[in-house]
């Protein structure tokens, strides 16, 4: 049944959500005792003072989205809130913590910030504060990606309505017990947890495999490609010989580690589709010079029968990345984090690919954060700029209602349902 609304503003409002993808780590969600200078370091704002990941020329002792945060004063909200306060993430979060603890107040100022921050602390040191706000956004179901413990159950620790992606970053990383990917997890670690005990390649492929059938146990719904963050994303033909030259090696070759990452995320990309599970793929930002679209072009053609979630709009290579979507017809698009990262470019891509797609069944939206604040705001700003651009197609006469309700309700809910395999 429609609902019958003044605007379709009002239409996209009510309708439910299946946020795709998050990063609610339970160290960090389940916290009590968060201030508002943690709020805006351990979120996309802290991303305007310090990138949390590395360059290939940077190193760093700690991930700074994990560190604890010092004393919230004004000096330390300053950065984001004065220097950098016009970009996209900061007023994201600025409206959402606004609206959820401003009593009325619609900015966070010099003089007024002590209020705000003993707001925060009072509605995360109550435990049902999550869930509340989850519920008052209409999200019902949410896929979290634990990228420091990539076979997280989520549902014991935050409820039965997570579930959670397996990351295969360590895994493509896999040549020796001390390699690291760019979180700090280790393979071989993953491997022990799940039982199993590599002495050799033919056991590490087959430790792949096991990791693989035993996600569903642990609740896991996708693989998470996120390499990006450690390699280029250019995936070349497998080649067994050199990727076993790898093995064993602590500091392999150039040529060697792509083997074995390319390899690697081959078979786990074969393994996914025996046995229909999707795989998500992170792709624009990062090391940013090998991680276009097109460089996944490959891995696409080579596995036509695995469904391939690719993330983020590619920024800001969105077009490219549209035309592969309507090339591949094994891609779906991940509209998450493009809306943060500049809601102008979101709304003329979600335009374009509204045009492009070849069918309404590809787009699904996600919040991309680590506390609740920030996912709030996140799909506050999400309905806005869909009901917008579906208005904007409505007014110019390029469908009708019944066309634009329908594709509003797959983006939010439907199509994620479906891709997943979730009620």
């Amino acid at each position: 049944m429609l609902i019958m609304t003044d605007t379709f503003h009002d239409f996209v409002e009510h309708l439910p959500i299946l946020d795709v993808h998050e990063h609610h780590l339970p160290e960090v969600v389940l916290q009590r005792d968060v201030g508002l200078l943690q709020l805006f370091q351990q979120s996309y704002a802290g991303w305007t003072q310090a990138r949390p990941y590395c360059l290939p020329s940077e190193s760093r002792d700690a991930d700074p989205m994990l560190e604890p945060a010092g004393p919230t004063t004004w000096a330390a909200l300053a950065p984001f809130l004065e220097r950098s306060g016009s970009n996209s993430f900061v007023r994201n979060l600025s409206r959402a913590i606004a609206e959820l603890h401003g009593n009325g107040e619609p900015e966070i100022t010099p003089e007024n910030w002590e209020t705000f921050d003993a707001a925060v602390r009072q509605a995360h040191a109550q435990p049902g504060w999550r869930q509340e706000i989850l519920r008052r956004e209409r999200i019902t179901t949410v896929i979290t990606d634990a990228y420091n413990d990539p076979l997280l159950d989520p549902r014991p620790a935050l409820g039965q309505n997570y579930r959670s992606v397996m990351r295969l970053n360590s895994l493509a990383l896999g040549w020796h017990p001390d390699s690291r990917d760019h979180n700090g997890c280790g393979a071989h670690e993953l491997l022990r947890r799940a039982g199993i005990a590599p002495n050799s390649f033919e056991d590490y492929l087959e430790g792949l495999e096991g990791l693989v059938d035993g996600m569903a146990s642990r609740g896991q719904v996708a693989l998470k490609n996120a390499l990006a963050y450690d390699r280029d994303v250019n995936f070349d033909e497998p080649n067994e010989e050199l990727a076993r030259a790898a093995w064993g090696k602590p500091a392999p070759s150039d040529a060697e580690r792509k083997a074995f990452g390319d390899f690697v995320v081959d078979r786990l990309c074969r393994l996914a589709s025996e046995r229909d599970v999707p795989v998500q793929m992170h792709l624009g930002t990062g090391i940013i010079r090998g991680s276009h679209p097109i460089g996944v072009a490959g891995l696409i053609e080579r596995h036509p029968r695995t469904r391939f979630l690719l993330m983020h709009l590619a920024y800001p290579w969105s077009r490219d990345l549209l035309g592969m979507a309507f090339v591949y017809r094994n891609i779906w698009i991940d509209l998450t984090w493009s809306l943060l990262l500049s809601p102008s470019h979101f709304k003329l891509a979600l335009h374009e690919a509204i045009e492009v797609l070849p069918n309404e069944t590809l787009m699904m939206i996600g919040g991309d954060n680590w506390h609740i604040e920030e996912t709030y705001g996140t799909m506050r700003t999400a309905r806005r700029l869909i009901a917008e651009v579906l208005q904007e197609k409505l007014s110019a006469g390029y469908f009708g209602r019944a066309t634009a309700e329908r594709l509003a309700r797959r983006i939010l809910h439907g199509n994620a349902s479906a891709f997943f395999q979730l009620p």
